[in-house]
């Protein structure tokens, strides 16, 4: 009989963007990438899109797109964050997708998600609904297709969550093997206990639901799958085909499927290389004649379910206690702090689902006067948060305003839609999994709480935050400086909370450092657009004074603020400024010239005084700039101060060459200051020598053997990240002009100077590019060579050196 076996992925991340940036700002510990989202892309989704099957001498042999030959679903709010960040890995999913429906007879090998992975039996029936409306809407958007499953968040169910995902027409869902209670035979009315993860996984059950429907669930393979996740299985590839196919039946006289389901990022993140053993798995698998990979979709086309399921309700596959994991403290936990007491749930649970209701209460009150279903509108937002073009956004408002539509009524649906969206967002099952309320993942979800609050607290809602903060105070932290959950939101959260003033201080202070560009018209600040209305800038040496008027719109919710302002800024750190809301008689040409004058005779106090006259005492600093801009421009001011190092060390190491080579002949030890000063000059150099447009090869040679020399250590992060650079915009010329020979003497030169470095330059963009090109540009070259042109001879030699470094097979 025939014998079938499927992988499944569940690829996610939690939203991460600052709510009010709607961007990710940078995460520390993702170092040294910007943030978890680009780091774990590197690792995981990029090379899953693009993986390595190597032959017997390490060399590749085929690189091959993994999404197409597993079953997977992504998170909506990653796919978002790489459709705009990283488009190409974006769009080898949705190919992926479009290429398995030609290899599983039609079937995509995509799942859908609910939304942004909450967990489904805590939720109330509305917000279950809308969290399935939103992950079918979003994966239709992407997939152009409807999805035939859909993947629970940490496979947590109960039957009233299966009956919507029935009602929306999702033929299938994936569980863990504990969560079955009992199954019989179609027709039968014996019960046979399957408690404890006894379900035969080979087969696909029917769950009878209430509504006299019924729902197809596979339970997968619990050992395999653990040993996936939390084994050494991803070390062999082959060993891992071969662990799938062991299990197969003998005497089985019906199909038969193996299948597992793990977390995607087990594949390159967890476990490095993972997405290679993936990929010599599969194609392992393909080759045996007497095994068939196929995605859940297909299989149902070959069986049908011949026996029904009961399943364990409030279980999931992350927690031994049901779904306690979200709501309380049962005693599961990372593993990272075994002391650690995870008190601080049920605290937070409260304290989110009492704000919650009180949210949903504001939001029905305030729509339902002008629209006739508040909650189908919620629902409908969907297509909204998918694209925020604004006549999209005009015509949806239309349509639910009934007749109601105006630029007031506008914008306060757009807050209110805003505030549901981060009602919903805060309850992100990943706030609840880790060990301790200060982690990043609890802070996180805590910063959608405030946003909500921000929002309803503009409807004069204002009794929403010290109830939160009374609940939180309940939540004991693990970490000294976070003693409760209220200790969290009063250092962390409420200093995040930005307003459009807020903006305003943001592009008045990083004016100051773009160079004048005459009339900008509209620009855009993440989720903000901007206008400089009026602009003035006043110089004396490094001093600078600038003063004028800005006009700021967000595009999420349509607020507007004109506001006026004024930053001295004195050199190097030295920064205030004041930012108000514009008022035709607040923001007078007296005080500017006032200001002007002040600053013309360099009178500080009188500067202070002036300031706090016209604008209070609320002044901004270099600390008020959003995250990433604050680094960006410190670093601007540092660079004099880099400069000067820079020359002082390179004075120390020139001058004292001569003495060092003699020190080195006697074997003498530098000493630490010049051993410092000369490997940050050879850094230095080394960076330089690389930059594209440089490319001084004689420069770079002498370098790396001064660095071996003097036994110096390299800096491989940078120095690594800037050959990778390189190397890719010289791989891309090679692609636009192929013939160009001189192109691939420098790759060939370049790489070859690599493998004298403790670097290791990520290669895959020019691996990719190489295999996709260079070997079929090799094979047709190789047969011309006979003709005995020097110029193809040259071709032919560069291609196989550059192979050769590239690790990819030629033949």
């Amino acid at each position: 009989m025939k014998r079938f076996v499927c992988i499944h992925g569940h690829f996610y991340q939690p939203p991460r963007e600052n709510p009010w940036l709607e961007a990710i700002e940078t995460q520390d510990a993702a170092h040294p990438y910007h943030d978890w989202n680009d780091r774990i892309t590197t690792e995981c989704y990029a090379p899953n899109a693009a993986s390595r099957i190597l032959g017997p001498e390490g060399k590749i042999q085929n690189i091959v797109n993994n999404y197409s030959r597993i079953s997977f679903n992504f998170g909506p709010t990653l796919l978002s964050w790489l459709e705009k960040n990283r488009p190409d890995v974006y769009e080898a999913i949705l190919r992926a997708d479009r290429e398995s429906m030609l290899r599983f007879s039609g079937h995509g090998s995509a799942l859908a998600q609910v939304y942004n992975h909450i967990i489904m039996p805590l939720a109330n029936r509305r917000d279950q609904e809308t969290q399935v409306i939103w992950g079918i809407r979003d994966f239709i958007s992407r997939f152009k297709r409807p999805p035939e499953g859909m993947w629970l968040p940490e496979t947590a169910v109960n039957l009233a969550v299966l009956e919507v995902l029935k009602q929306h027409d999702i033929r299938f869902t994936i569980l863990a093997p504990h969560q079955a209670y009992r199954i019989r035979r179609l027709g039968e009315q014996q019960w046979i206990h399957v408690g404890d993860g006894r379900i035969n996984p080979k087969r696909p059950y029917l769950c009878r639901l209430s509504s006299g429907k019924n729902i197809v669930l596979f339970f997968y393979d619990g050992p395999i799958a653990h040993e996936v996740s939390f084994g050494n299985i991803l070390n062999d590839g082959g060993a891992f085909a071969d662990r799938l196919t062991a299990v197969f039946s003998p005497e089985a006289d019906t199909p038969q499927l193996v299948h597992i389901a793990t977390d995607g990022e087990s594949y390159g993140h967890h476990h490095r290389f993972g997405d290679m053993a993936l990929a010599y798995c599969l194609d392992r698998i393909e080759s045996n004649k007497k095994v068939e990979l196929t995605i859940y979709g297909e299989y149902l086309d070959h069986v049908i379910p011949q026996y029904e399921v009961e399943i364990y309700e409030n279980t999931s596959w992350s927690c031994v206690h049901g779904i306690e994991r979200w709501r309380d403290h049962c005693g599961c936990h990372s593993g990272l702090h075994p002391r650690w007491k995870q008190l601080w749930r049920k605290p937070l649970r409260n304290a989110l689902e009492a704000l919650h209701i009180k949210l949903a209460n504001l939001y029905e009150q305030r729509l339902a006067p002008l629209v006739i279903d508040p909650w189908h509108m919620r629902n409908e937002y969907i297509d909204i948060i998918l694209d925020r073009e604004q006549d999209r956004i005009e015509a949806f408002l239309r349509k639910h305003l009934n007749g109601h539509y105006n630029m007031e009524t506008a914008v306060l649906s757009l807050k209110l839609l805003e505030m549901q969206r981060h009602s919903l967002l805060m309850f992100t099952s990943c706030g609840w999994f880790f060990d301790d309320i200060a982690g990043i993942e609890s802070k996180q979800i805590l910063l959608f709480a405030a946003r909500a609050i921000q929002l309803a607290q503009e409807f004069g809602e204002l009794d929403l935050e010290e109830p939160l903060k009374r609940e939180l105070a309940q939540a004991p932290g693990n970490q000294p400086e976070y003693l409760d959950g209220q200790a969290v939101w009063n250092s962390f959260v409420k200093p995040s909370v930005i307003d459009l003033l807020r903006v305003g201080v943001h592009v008045a202070v990083s004016s100051l450092f773009q160079p004048p560009n005459g009339e900008r018209g509209e620009e855009k600040l993440y989720c903000y657009q901007y206008r400089k209305e009026v602009l003035t800038m006043v110089e004396s040496g490094k001093e600078q004074l600038l003063f004028g008027k800005i006009h700021i719109r967000s595009t999420f919710t349509w607020e507007e603020l004109t506001a006026c302002f004024a930053m001295v800024y004195f050199g190097d750190y030295n920064l205030m400024g004041g930012v108000r809301k514009y008022l035709p008689d607040g923001c007078s040409k007296e005080f500017a010239d006032q200001l002007k004058a002040a600053f013309n005779r360099l009178g500080i106090p009188e500067i202070v005084r002036l300031m706090d006259g016209h604008f209070g005492t609320h002044h901004y600093t270099f600390r008020h700039l959003f995250r990433d801009e604050q680094r960006q421009i410190l670093e601007q001011v540092m660079s004099t101060t880099l400069g000067s190092v820079e020359s002082t060390y390179r004075q120390i190491y020139e001058q004292n060459y001569p003495i060092m080579q003699i020190m080195r002949e006697l074997q003498i030890p530098l000493p630490k200051a010049v051993r410092t000063a000369g490997e940050y000059i050879l850094n230095r150099d080394m960076i330089s020598a690389l930059a594209p447009d440089v490319l001084d090869f004689e420069w770079l040679s002498r370098l790396v053997e001064e660095m071996k020399q003097w036994s110096m250590d390299i800096d491989r992060v940078t120095i690594g990240y800037v050959a990778e650079n390189t190397i890719n915009r010289l791989i891309d010329q090679w692609v636009k002009n192929p013939e160009e020979t001189i192109v691939l003497e420098k790759l060939a030169r370049l790489v070859g100077i690599f493998e004298k470095l403790p670097i290791e330059p990520d290669f895959g963009y020019a691996q990719n590019l190489f295999f996709q090109y260079g070997r079929k540009m090799y094979s047709s070259l190789s047969r011309l060579e006979v003709s005995g042109e020097e110029r193809r001879h040259v071709q032919v030699m560069l291609l196989r050196k550059l192979a050769e470094y590239l690790r990819v097979s030629v033949s």
